[in-house]
């Protein structure tokens, strides 16, 4: 089963939101298969299920992670890694 992570950001990205997006699409690449990075507009139909209030938010799996900021790669890694053998 894939690993969603999912980063919430304003529109059009601020600079927070653009490193939250680049250190998931790191992890992501550095793990391989089984992850998927999606990019969500906060204000949009999907920022709402999670009642996204500050960017960049990531949610992993529908777990919120990382608010108002980006996660260390070392962190995201640690969180996915765990929910891949969960």
């Amino acid at each position: 089963m894939d690993v969603i992570v999912k980063v919430f950001g304003s529109e059009p990205p601020c600079a927070k939101c653009k490193v939250a997006h680049d250190i998931a699409k790191n992890v992501s690449e550095r793990i391989g298969e089984g992850v998927v990075v999606e990019k969500h507009g906060a204000l949009s139909e999907e920022g709402d299920k999670y009642g996204i209030m500050m960017t960049p938010t990531v949610v992993v799996n529908d777990e919120i992670v990382a608010v108002g900021k980006a996660p260390s790669e070392k962190k995201l890694e640690e969180i996915i890694r765990a929910k891949m053998e969960a």
